[in-house]
């Protein structure tokens, strides 16, 4: 399938209904065709790893087609300069969300990225740093403990952050790495207790709303097992 090709698709498969939906979600109606994402993972596995079509879709600034592109573009290809031109980029945080989850954290720089673009202003670059965090915590089965702890100080700096897309992506951040084993469920849940004294509205959010989860029974239950 070529890019004309997917082009076309896409657009055959367009819903303006859902397209307002997803703009009551948040999600920038822009150059957007509504399509779920569970039919652009059917695509994606259709057409394979393709990176050059990839950096393709991206350039057409269609919103699926850029999902789609985050979905068959290539890991081991992606540079830093691909990942910083494509972050610059976001203007919605499921375009953001599903890049980090489907492509960024499996990159060898996944961890210096996060680190790199939590030190930036924009709110969706930002939110990618920790969103990158998040899909690292689920998805780095090899990592230690202490690669996943140095994102506890960046969490607690961008706590104060009162951008509803940021805070929500930090907040993600801790639950995640606090739901990987016992050693950081007692770290995060540290962490949490500390956020939760600062003077920050969206700080006691996140504090609370992350120990509400990491102090379940349903967790600490999973955790112990």
């Amino acid at each position: 399938m070529d890019y004309e090709a997917i082009l076309k698709r896409l657009k055959a498969l367009s819903n303006p209904e859902a397209v307002e939906g997803m703009a009551r979600y948040g999600i920038n109606p822009e150059n957007t065709y509504g399509i779920s994402i569970p039919n652009l993972r059917r695509m994606a596995k259709e057409i394979g790893s393709n990176h050059n079509l990839a950096q393709q879709l991206w350039e057409s600034g269609i919103h699926e087609a850029r999902i789609l592109a985050s979905m068959i573009a290539d890991p081991g290809m992606t540079t830093e300069e691909q990942m910083d031109s494509w972050v610059k980029d976001f203007d919605s945080w499921d375009v953001c969300d599903q890049c980090c989850l489907n492509l960024f954290a499996k990159t060898e720089f996944a961890y210096r990225k996060a680190v790199d673009w939590s030190k930036r202003e924009e709110e969706f670059v930002k939110r990618a740093a920790f969103a990158t965090m998040a899909c690292l915590a689920v998805s780095d089965k090899k990592a230690g403990d202490s690669r996943l702890e140095i994102f506890f100080p960046i969490i607690r700096e961008g706590a104060s952050d009162n951008r509803n897309f940021v805070k929500k992506a930090v907040n993600w951040a801790l639950r995640q790495i606090g739901k990987r084993n016992r050693s950081l469920n007692l770290k995060s849940i540290e962490i949490a207790r500390d956020i939760s004294e600062m003077d920050s509205r969206s700080a006691r959010w996140i504090a609370s709303d992350a120990l509400r989860e990491l102090t379940s029974q349903a967790v600490q239950d999973r955790l112990r097992n």
